[in-house]
């Protein structure tokens, strides 16, 4: 996140010594503005409640899965959490390279298929699945606060207050919820309908092309 906050002053800061700040923004209507922010809202969705999901139960998945002892577990997991932390680190530069749409579509769609693997795979599998899970998937998030913020550059206080407050608060509700639901079925289970989340990720096709 501090990556993100110094990385977005510096960008505006080039603008301003530019002479060509962003006030106005794309002239999308009102309808596609609504549009856009309700997509950004599903993909925000689906991905903070499968990482935070992940964050939270992936030591309890490892355990009744294969048996492991909680020290195991937890390494596995903090392998997990650095992929997670270097995708978020890499994602904005990549966004300035190639588009912050085609980040955002590349990470949640593509993370998809290793998700609807991982939780058939043996061990090794799995772990190996979970940092290219990790590393995709988190770098969408930088491209998301970016694109939502030009959308509406002149209420950035505001958008950036919606993508951060959204983000950590549907993840924690929705964690806490599949931990439920984990209860009564098994985490195996929960594994396996939480990598469904991520075909919400084929919405980025209605997000429009602002770049």
């Amino acid at each position: 996140l501090i990556r993100i906050a110094g990385w977005f002053a510096n960008h505006q800061r080039m603008l301003k010594s530019a002479g060509t700040p962003r006030t106005e923004g794309p002239q999308l209507s009102r309808p596609q503005l609504i549009l856009a922010f309700a997509v950004i809202g599903a993909l925000l969705l689906s991905k903070f409640v499968y990482i935070e999901t992940f964050k939270s139960y992936y030591t309890f998945f490892l355990i009744e899965r294969f048996g492991m002892e909680i020290r195991q577990a937890q390494t596995i997991l903090f392998v997990f959490l650095g992929a997670v932390a270097i995708g978020t680190f890499f994602g904005g530069p990549i966004g300035d390279r190639i588009g912050r749409r085609r980040v955002i579509w590349v990470s949640i769609v593509g993370a998809l298929p290793f998700a609807l693997l991982l939780p058939h795979v043996n061990l090794w599998g799995v772990i190996a699945l979970s940092i290219l899970v990790g590393l995709i998937l988190s770098s969408a998030f930088s491209a998301i606060v970016v694109y939502a913020q030009e959308l509406m550059p002149q209420k950035v206080g505001m958008v950036s207050g919606f993508v951060f407050g959204f983000a950590f608060g549907v993840g924690a509700l929705g964690a806490a919820a599949l931990g439920g639901i984990a209860d009564l079925v098994g985490m195996q289970q929960v594994f396996n309908a939480l990598s469904l989340l991520l075909f919400l990720g084929f919405l980025t096709a209605l997000l429009p092309d602002i770049e």
